[in-house]
């Protein structure tokens, strides 16, 4: 344990964290069950293989050619280049692994795509890709049948604004309306997972998710130390956040807990308004005088509208765009994730206090900021 206690540190390139010291999750060490991450050189991903090899795992990381391995430097990874866009060649590249190194135990399916420059390329990633990865796995039996576990991770945006007026927090029972080109494409993914027959599967729905290597929410960090903090729309705004080392640790709770076919919203368990995460900042960052401005929300929309227009002249994807703009003006975020903590056991160690603390010292220590 002692080793793989090293070895998460020196990937994560973090100290090791409490929630990873007291899991509630089976150690796999003797038994080295295969398991198959996917977006593996991502900022999620490359979490939920560290945690992986702490956990035992024979841990595979599924990766492009041309995906940095820049966290993925432990030797015990294994490589696997899986194309999700081609029905024949993801069949022949998952064939030739289960002749060669046999089925996996469960798979994390956390590749995805965040930005697009279509609505299109969004549905083709996150829906597609998912639901053509799901079917050959069965197929060629690259999953271990009925026990073998597929873990997709989808979004809150599923939901969309629901639940404005009142601000309660949205419920699985609630009519979902998802109002950006991102967030209907991880609908339709769920969707199609659920008409995949003998797909023995769990859905995670988080909120924003921040930590080390985030690039988004450190351009608010990098606001922060230029002295200006720039916020949207004068209706209040409930946020909710989860930290990434939780959202890893339920990841592995539902491997074993949790109902096939279910879907779970992961928050930290706290709500906060739409200044907590730059105070939280500033105050780790001890800079002082910041000028907080606020805009009205037609100024957000347009920026994005020609902001996204430029990037999409030049080919090009870019943070600020229309369907950012959704994102952004929505003014609930709250969600009910008590069916985690009764279903998987989820029990999230990491409020925004805690997370913007060590995300900020990373920050420091790998020259971020």
């Amino acid at each position: 344990m002692a080793n793989a206690k090293k070895s998460l540190a020196s990937v994560a390139g973090l100290t090791l964290p409490t929630v990873l010291r007291k899991a509630k999750i089976k150690k796999m060490t003797d038994t080295k069950e295969k398991i198959l991450i996917t977006g593996a050189s991502g900022f999620i991903g490359s979490f939920l293989v560290a945690r992986g090899l702490e956990l035992g795992f024979d841990v595979w990381a599924a990766v492009r050619k041309s995906s940095s391995r820049r966290y993925l430097q432990d030797p015990r990874i294994h490589f696997l280049e899986l194309d999700f866009d081609d029905d024949d060649l993801l069949a022949a590249q998952l064939e030739k692994h289960v002749a060669e190194n046999g089925a996996f135990a469960h798979v994390l399916h956390a590749a995805g795509a965040t930005k697009a420059r279509s609505e299109a390329d969004f549905v083709r990633t996150n829906a597609e890709g998912t639901a053509r990865l799901a079917r050959q796995l069965l197929q060629t039996k690259a999953l271990r049948p009925s026990t073998g576990r597929f873990v997709f991770f989808s979004s809150l945006s599923v939901y969309g604004p629901v639940r404005e007026e009142d601000n309660r927090p949205i419920l699985e029972s609630d009519e979902q309306m998802p109002d950006t080109a991102y967030g209907r494409s991880k609908q339709q993914a769920e969707q199609e997972l659920a008409h995949i027959p003998d797909l023995n599967y769990i859905i995670l729905r988080p909120t924003g998710v921040y930590g080390p290597r985030e690039k988004d929410y450190f351009l608010m960090a990098k606001s922060i130390i230029q002295r200006v903090d720039f916020s949207v729309g004068y209706k209040p705004q409930t946020i909710t956040f989860i930290y990434v080392c939780d959202l890893v640790e339920a990841a592995y709770l539902a491997l074993d807990h949790g109902e096939s076919g279910r879907a779970y919203f992961l928050t930290d368990g706290h709500n906060y308004s739409s200044r907590d995460f730059s105070d939280l900042l500033q105050k780790e960052l001890k800079i002082r005088g910041v000028l907080h401005i606020k805009a009205p929300i037609w100024f957000l929309k347009l920026v994005c509208f020609i902001n996204g227009g430029l990037a999409s002249l030049f080919g090009k994807t870019t943070t600020l765009n229309m369907d950012k703009f959704n994102i952004l003006k929505q003014r609930n975020w709250l969600c009910d994730i008590r069916p985690a903590e009764q279903e998987l056991g989820y029990r999230p160690q990491y409020p925004l206090e805690r997370g913007v603390k060590e995300t900020v010292n990373w920050y420091i220590q790998n020259g971020w900021l």
